[in-house]
Formats: structure tokens, C-alpha cells, sequence
């Protein structure tokens, strides 16, 4: 089953001024449809042809490390742009605003955590929040490794991610992760995390 590049749900610059035009330009249709295509070459005529994106991450030690890093750059990115939104409310609701209290104390105690799991991922890689065991945690993974891997130190399913490669921020923030670490909070799709949550439960 060959992979695709889903379409972005919104226009390129929908994100501005928090995301800019250009990086999502590059961010979408050059560095996850580098993804998208790698991902296509290092599985073609194997058994993990045949394998749903989720299930070849489920069990990502069983292949090689061009597929590990190609399937975790589609699955991520995949997942990123569904959970950014430019008509973002100002916070989760019902059974997710719940969980958030009760895991965290509050959606700003959440996002501290979440910026500091991201600011401190050395190198590139990616901020999650994810649903371990029915209850709210927050990670963080190298590279393009997710919380859903068999490899993952800390396994769940994520529900929301922030990319912290340079790729997706440096052409406005330059060396600045904590200030589009921020800003990523004023274009969060909170109905799609949500929906996220309620189907790991």
C-alpha cells in the first residue's frame, strides 16, 4: 500500500502570523513529501508494504532505519496538521478540559510542561501529549520517533505533538524554539485533540 501526502487542511498562510506562509509551504510539500516518498522506496516489496501507517509504527523495530525515521516523519506530520487549526478556540472543553485539570492543574500548567518538554529536546525531534493507561502525560522523543513506537521510552497514544525540528520554525523564529513553542498555542485544533482523546480511551 503505497503512501500519500494528505492535502493541508487549511491554506498556507492560515496560520499567519504564528506559523508563516513559507514554512508551512516547505514544512508540507517538501520535507513530508520527502517523507512520504522515502517512506515509499524503503518498504516497497517487503512485508511492511502491506501494513496500515499505524501498524508499521506500532512496530517499528521490526525494520530498518530508513523506514523508522520516513514512517515517523509521515505518521508526525500527519498527525500535526490536523491538530493546528487557524480558528482555535482559547482551550480544550467537556471530558478533555477534565483530564487536563486533573493530569496537570490547568491548560496553562500543560503548556509549560509541554514548552519546556520541547525546549529541552536536545537536537530535533518532538513535544507530545499523549493517553497512557487511560490517564494524560507529557513526553517528549528524539528525532522522528512517537510515543506509539515499540522503541518509544515513554509509550502511549499521541493525541497532540509539537514539531520541534528547525525545519518548522526557523525561518521566523531562527534560534528562538521557546517563542514558536508559544505561539503554536494561539493555532491548536482543540475539537480534533479532543477527538483524539476520547477514541484512546
Amino acid at each position: 500500500m503505497a503512501h500519500s501526502l494528505p492535502a493541508l487542511p487549511y491554506a498556507h498562510n492560515a496560520l499567519e502570523p504564528h506559523i508563516d506562509a513559507q514554512t508551512m509551504e516547505i514544512h508540507h510539500g517538501k520535507h513530508h513529501q520527502a517523507y512520504v516518498d522515502n517512506l515509499n522506496k524503503a518498504i516497497e516489496g517487503t512485508d511492511a508494504a502491506d501494513l496500515s501507517l499505524e501498524e508499521l509504527v506500532k512496530n517499528i523495530s521490526k525494520y530498518p532505519a530508513a523506514v523508522r525515521n520516513n514512517g515517523g516523519g509521515h505518521f508526525n506530520h500527519s498527525l500535526f496538521w490536523t491538530v493546528l487549526t487557524p480558528n482555535a478556540k482559547e482551550g480544550p472543553e467537556g471530558k478533555l478540559a477534565d483530564a487536563i485539570n486533573e493530569a496537570f492543574g490547568g491548560l496553562d500548567a500543560l503548556k509549560e510542561k509541554m514548552n519546556t518538554a520541547g525546549a529541552t529536546r536536545f537536537g530535533s525531534g518532538w513535544a507530545w501529549l499523549i493517553v497512557k493507561d487511560g490517564k494524560l502525560e507529557v513526553t517528549s522523543t528524539p528525532n522522528q520517533d512517537n510515543p506509539l513506537m515499540d522503541v518509544a521510552e515513554v509509550k502511549g497514544t499521541p493525541i497532540f505533538g509539537i514539531d520541534v525540528w528547525e525545519h518548522a520554525y526557523y525561518l521566523k523564529y531562527q534560534n528562538k524554539r521557546p517563542d514558536y513553542l508559544k505561539a503554536v498555542w494561539s493555532v491548536v485544533n482543540w475539537d480534533e485533540v479532543a477527538k483524539r482523546y476520547e477514541a484512546a480511551l
